[in-house]
């Protein structure tokens, strides 16, 4: 196994460069999107029309400071800021918030907690306004939008038992209307009976990458890097922790340490009339989400909605999306653009990846051996799991025995750090440059490729993560906000840069008018601008106004 990288370093030695897979069949590439977005965002046509219920993504790690717990982050109606109201980002009554426990492996759920919800709306004819004045608790009375949540679990026969109540903290509006948001958050957290907490509210969108990967695979040439899209926008979520007794097959972690994790949405119809909407029939399936990213480039898009309501027990039926992983098109594309040589087909350590998890007995769809030596995250690896009903799936899956990390590596396994993506998902793993290595081998080769070492350029997220639970960092300000902040961090930066003289060493002055930092500094390291004395000297411009 090859040593964790150092933060900010680029990936040279491979460790078991194995999961990439899954994203990397999702990440960069497909149809181009009318908005932008990420993972989930928009993914299919239908959800896109109804943001309240679109999965965006999903988070499944062991909890570093409680290790013999499991958190799971679900999140739903991306792209959201505080300035857009009157009536910002309400959770649907009518619908169905689910995250789903498979422990045996035939895609099915063994284990789901269900978030529901309840509105009580104060503002009645009296004004438009989500909130009359500074909120400093949820039961301020200037808050004017409540909504209360139950939380259900049931152990795969429709068994529904409440096991929690509380109050969701509400959509960010702003910092004049919600000084203390830290505050809003813990009172809408709750204790879970038998050891856990749930936190359901808002979040700054944890999920970071540039998104300009649907230009051409960023222009064509990489020149459309390091912009983090979704910064200043935040998410609904829902952040699960608890024992990792109550996800395990047969409540025995030891024996069985691996888990399938995936959320869905199920919403009724909506019966409109003029000025009303009532919800009518059966609760139907309407959005899905293991992996990032899997439904918009994996799936073509006359299966996207299909998609949607499929069960993940299903996957492996449908040939169209067999077909899909076994011969991508992202590949194609990137040896079209970069030449850099697309392997061969069929991609059966995709495969292995996408529908089986890793190990060295996982079953394959055609018969051969899994091509990727490694036993990590398959629920075959299961001790009371049954073969026979191995069902291959697409789901996020989690072996929750690995030590959590001390120092963990943005690059996930492929930076030899086990824990990371695509061994579950911490909020800090970087899946993008994960995937684009997958995408031209490095799976299969163990060697990165030098040529898309750089990736998107965007590593870490825009604020910084929790060391404690929710985890999540509190809502952004938005959007508008942080493009502020950034232009003006980032405006007549001065740098001292080195410049070798015959008989010593002086300093030139660089002003990076209207740029940032990264602009002189590359690499992490300075930029050496070096000139002989006798040549003309460094003319510095004048900022711009």
């Amino acid at each position: 196994m090859s040593r964790p990288l150092r933060r900010g370093t680029r990936c040279r030695a491979a460790g078991i460069l194995l999961g990439v897979g899954v994203l990397a069949l999702s990440t960069v590439g497909g149809p181009a999107l009318q908005t932008a977005g990420a993972s989930s965002h928009r993914e299919a046509p239908l959800v896109a029309a109804d943001p309240a219920v679109d999965n965006t993504d999903v988070y499944a790690f062991v909890s570093p400071d409680e290790p013999d717990t499991v958190t799971i982050v679900a999140n739903w109606f991306g792209l959201q800021e505080p300035n857009g109201g009157p009536n910002f980002y309400p959770w649907a009554t009518d619908a169905n918030y689910d995250i789903n426990i498979d422990n045996d492996g035939n895609g099915k759920p063994d284990i789901t907690y269900r978030v529901t919800f309840a509105t009580e709306d104060r503002r009645g004819g009296s004004t438009f306004l989500y909130n009359n004045g500074p909120v400093t608790g949820l039961n301020d009375e200037n808050l004017l939008f409540r909504q209360n949540y139950t939380v259900s679990v049931s152990h795969g026969a429709n068994d529904w038992r409440p096991i929690a109540h509380g109050q969701a903290a509400p959509s960010f509006t702003g910092p004049a209307s919600m000084p203390d948001y830290g505050q809003l958050r813990t009172q809408a957290t709750a204790n879970l009976p038998g050891g856990g907490s749930v936190y359901v509210g808002a979040a700054e969108d944890p999920f970071f990458l540039d998104l300009r990967v649907f230009d051409l695979l960023y222009g064509g040439d990489l020149s459309e890097v390091g912009t983090d899209t979704l910064a200043g926008y935040n998410v609904n979520t829902v952040v699960l922790q608890v024992p990792k007794r109550d996800l395990a097959l047969r409540t025995d972690p030891a024996r069985n340490p691996v888990i399938g994790v995936w959320s869905d949405t199920e919403r009724r119809s909506m019966q409109l009339s003029p000025g009303a909407a009532a919800a009518v029939g059966e609760f139907v399936q309407v959005s899905r989400l293991g992996n990032p990213l899997v439904n918009e480039v994996v799936v073509p898009v006359a299966l996207k909605d299909a998609f949607n309501g499929l069960s993940p027990s299903k996957d492996a039926t449908i040939p169209e999306v067999v077909q899909r992983v076994t011969d991508p098109e992202l590949p194609k594309l990137i040896e079209a653009l970069y030449k850099v040589p697309a392997p061969a087909s069929p991609r059966n350590d995709l495969v292995e990846i996408f529908l089986t998890g890793i190990a060295k007995k996982a079953p394959t769809l055609d018969g051969s051996a899994p091509p990727i030596q490694a036993d990590l995250n398959s629920q075959i690896l299961n001790a009371d799991a049954q073969a026979a009903t191995f069902q291959p799936s697409e789901m996020l899956r989690l072996n929750m025995s690995v030590p959590v990390t001390a120092e963990p590596n943005r690059l996930g396994v492929i930076g030899g750090d086990l824990q990371g993506f695509p061994n579950g998902r911490r909020l800090s793993d970087d899946v993008v440059d994960i995937a684009l290595q997958a995408m031209v081998g490095a799976a299969q080769t163990g060697k990165p490729v030098d040529a898309l070492a750089a990736g998107d350029a965007v590593d870490v997220n825009d604020v910084s993560f929790s060391d404690s639970f929710p985890y999540v960092a509190l809502p952004s300000p938005g959007k508008t906000t942080v493009q502020a902040k950034e232009t003006n961090a980032t405006t007549n930066v001065a740098v001292m840069v080195p410049q070798e003289a015959d008989g010593g060493t002086s300093s030139v002055l660089l002003v990076a008018a209207g740029v940032g930092v990264g602009a002189v500094v590359a690499g992490g390291g300075w930029l050496l601008i070096r000139r002989r004395a006798r040549r003309a000297s460094v003319s510095t411009p004048p900022p711009s106004s």
